[in-house]
């Protein structure tokens, strides 16, 4: 834990606005894959996103392994939250919707916290993945310009945030099919669904995964 109190600080005196107005953002594109009326946000750091998805589902669990930063998360009357690593965590109850946004990057072991996680949601639920993309523009001007041997190199920012890896696409799906994710779908404006996963990438943004519990 005192790895992760570490990493806390960045988020609470070194965060830059562009990161929070980035968060904002991400969950405006994925709000309208809202299902159900319980949600679970794993790993919700301060609460920027916290503070608007208590106003979307009727309960919201929220869980967090920074103490320091679950206390900086307000008390709201919908909101439960819970000091607890993923892999350690026993949910009250399953959910309807759960948000895993920029979190595998962190884990050193990221199929078997899926396998986790898959637990957490009730039948015909969504889980909904973010992660950094490996071939993000600037990632591909990086490896240009020299600063970068790869756009899978981890840089000075990377082992700031205690980054494990970047993903690509193809890296994404097969974590998702070691946790027992098999695509059944592939759709146009570079979406997929898979068995209880559907993809979205965009060259721009992280990748996102909404998986369906079937």
């Amino acid at each position: 834990m005192e790895s992760i109190e570490k990493l806390s600080e960045w988020y609470l005196n070194d965060q830059l606005f562009f990161d929070k107005t980035l968060q904002k953002l991400r969950y405006k594109t994925i709000r309208s894959y809202f299902k159900g009326e319980t949600c679970l946000e794993i790993a919700p750091a301060e609460g920027i996103t916290t503070s608007s998805l208590k106003d979307d589902f009727k309960t919201l669990h929220i869980i967090e392994a920074s103490l320091n930063l679950l206390k900086e998360i307000p008390n709201y009357p919908n909101v439960d939250k819970f000091h607890s690593m993923i892999e350690d965590f026993n949910p009250p109850i399953q959910y309807d919707f759960v948000l895993m946004d920029h979190i595998l990057e962190h884990i050193e072991n990221p199929i078997e916290v899926l396998k986790k996680v898959r637990t957490f949601l009730k039948p015909c639920s969504l889980l909904m993945i973010g992660v950094p993309n490996a071939r993000s523009f600037h990632r591909l001007a990086a490896v240009k310009m020299g600063f970068l041997k790869s756009i899978y190199e981890l840089n000075d920012r990377d082992a700031e945030l205690g980054h494990y890896r970047v993903y690509n696409f193809e890296s994404l799906i097969a974590d998702a099919q070691a946790a027992g994710l098999n695509v059944i779908e592939k759709r146009i404006m570079k979406q997929f669904i898979v068995r209880k996963v559907l993809i979205s990438f965009n060259f721009l943004q992280p990748h996102k995964l909404k998986i369906i519990n079937l």
